[in-house]
């Protein structure tokens, strides 16, 4: 049995900034992470981070008040606004502290950390390094950690919480190296694994988003949050759905259909290119299903970046230039690049207080992976490398202080039974002659998630996947594994994970069947309109066998009250 005060989860930007946090305040802390911290896919995260600095001469009135007013407004009105107003005010000094740290932000003439405008903001207020923002931040983050002496577990899977319903006692894990299954004690775990973009066939996210850890603090009777609001990135590139970040249309860059139009005139007059991704992702959607489309992929339109000239596009957009020659063979100095909408990012997750705190003492939840809430029903570009830095902080303190100063009240038989339960289930897994394999049941998951959850949404198609969701459900029963083998088990790894993808599918599936209106990314053919008579309440998924169990908590309220979004 290995021992530390506290786990982290991940060892992407939430994850390290937690673990930085918790060990700073003298906690015993450690990270586990399915691989190496710096291949986290935080390093993705292209376009920046949003903070109401004003350092340009547009923005000199800019403040984080405004700035939570334009979170609010671009979450549909769903967001918690008290969570929101922290997010915010925290932003600068978390900005300041990296910079002091060492990321390398692009800078304006003066000296002052750089801004770029991105889309439903009301000035320029996202700090970036070019665009490798995220892999910049991550490393940095990471420097921290080894100054600190943070203990990393790296190439380990967390399969399970061990709970006694009352207190958590630590978390049962797969080593991938070996193949053995160990139990960790610790006084608190910090939940901060990422998205579950690989539920969708169409994704920007990497092959390790799978959100099958939500699937773990789910099962352990901690409730997932309002699942149904899923983002769709506008402009990701054709066949491999890899980002093309919103900084390309923050510098300048138009959307064009294929009568040379920037259609977004007729959706968000003023905002244009740089209205909410939600909206955008919508437009583009309705321009190819409209006939306005590229052929290419089932359908594209064009992302122009040609007008900015060669010398700010290798200055400021060097990262998607490079992928758009590897991945397309297309040059943005020379020519359009073909872009449609990818599955992105969740807004909702585990349920946690502002703290990263859930139901269950002991465990807390920080970035993509948590609901606070501080997105809503849409979140703004630029605000979730944000959330990682001060929820992660926040969590990172709040677990830091749970354990300290206080005998620990960790019992070594609920640690001994979660990892003889977790050690059955990966033997009968690996012993398993079932018929089912997992290449059919998440392909044809994921095929079902893009196809009838996705941009735009009806009822009985949506009805149908939460049907299929179930049926596959049933039929994971009977899955097989090939590779008998112990060490690198990969084919062991994605059939656990996907046990937990199955689980979070049917969660937002269940959210998004229930909610009967279109707010932010949960966007209904047959309920058009926004209704906060309603639905102005969060939605929260509890685990049974059976499927989701849906009850409503409602949304708070400071200083805003909803009203139509106009761009």
């Amino acid at each position: 049995m290995l021992k530390h005060q506290v786990i982290v989860i991940g060892g992407g930007l939430a994850g390290l900034r937690a673990a930085v946090e918790s060990a700073r305040l003298g906690a015993d802390t450690a990270v586990l992470s399915l691989l190496y911290p710096v291949r986290s896919h935080s390093g993705a995260a292209q376009g920046g981070v949003n903070a109401a600095l004003a350092n340009m001469p547009e923005c000199k009135d800019d403040s984080p008040a405004k700035h939570a007013y334009d979170t609010v407004k671009g979450a549909d009105f769903l967001a918690d606004q008290d969570c929101a107003e922290i997010l915010t005010t925290d932003a600068p000094a978390r900005i300041y502290e990296l910079e002091h740290w060492g990321v390398p932000f692009s800078r304006t003439e003066d000296g002052r950390i750089s801004q770029r405008p991105f889309g439903g903001a009301g000035y320029p207020r996202t700090c970036y390094a070019a665009d490798k923002t995220g892999l910049y931040i991550l490393h940095t983050l990471n420097e921290q950690a080894v100054k600190l002496g943070i203990k990393v577990y790296n190439e380990w899977a967390a399969i399970a919480l061990a709970s006694d319903g009352a207190l958590n006692h630590g978390l049962v894990a797969l080593n991938l190296q070996t193949g053995e299954i160990a139990s960790f004690a610790a006084d608190a775990v910090v939940f901060a694994v990422g998205g579950a973009g690989r539920i969708y066939k169409r994704t920007s996210n990497a092959m390790q988003s799978t959100g099958y850890c939500l699937g773990v603090a789910y099962k352990a009777g901690i409730p997932l949050k309002d699942m149904e609001f899923v983002q769709f990135h506008p402009t990701t590139i054709v066949g491999t759905n890899i980002l093309m970040t919103e900084g390309a249309r923050g510098e300048g860059g138009y959307l064009l259909n294929n009568q040379g139009e920037r259609f977004m005139q007729r959706y968000a007059a003023k905002a244009m290119e740089l209205a909410p991704r939600d909206i955008v992702s919508r437009s583009i959607q309705i321009e190819v299903n409209e006939g306005r489309g590229f052929p290419e992929g089932g359908g594209c339109v064009h992302l122009d970046l040609r007008h900015l000239g060669r010398e700010k596009i290798l200055e400021r957009l060097p990262g998607i230039r490079e992928l758009a020659i590897s991945f397309l063979g297309i040059d943005c100095i020379e020519k359009p690049v073909p872009v449609q909408p990818g599955q992105h990012f969740i807004m909702g997750g585990i349920d946690t207080d502002k703290d990263g705190a859930t139901i269950l003492p002991g465990v807390y939840a920080a970035g993509e992976c948590a609901c606070v809430s501080v997105h809503g029903a849409n979140r703004l570009g630029g605000n979730s490398l944000l959330e990682c830095v001060v929820m992660g902080q926040r969590a990172g303190a709040a677990a830091g202080k749970f354990v300290k100063g206080k005998a620990s009240a960790i019992k070594e038989a609920v640690l001994n039974d979660a990892a003889k339960k977790a050690t059955a289930e990966v033997e009968a897994l690996l012993k398993s002659s079932g018929k089912e394999r997992l290449v059919n049941l998440r392909d044809e998951m994921a095929q079902t998630m893009t196809d009838q959850i996705g941009i735009f949404r009806e009822d009985k198609a949506m009805r149908e996947a939460l049907a299929t969701l179930h049926a596959l459900r049933v039929r994971y029963r009977n899955v097989g594994v090939d590779a008998k083998h112990r060490k690198f088990n990969l084919d062991l790894l994605r059939t656990l994970e996907l046990g937990g993808m199955l689980d979070v599918a049917e969660s937002i599936a269940a959210g998004a069947v229930a909610r009967q209106e279109s707010r932010g990314g949960h966007s209904r053919l047959d309920f058009k309109t926004r209704d906060d008579a309603n639905w102005m309440k969060h939605t929260r998924a509890h685990y049974t066998p059976d499927g989701a169990r849906l009850t409503y908590t409602p949304v708070t309220k400071t200083k805003w009250e909803p009203e139509e979004r106009k761009y």
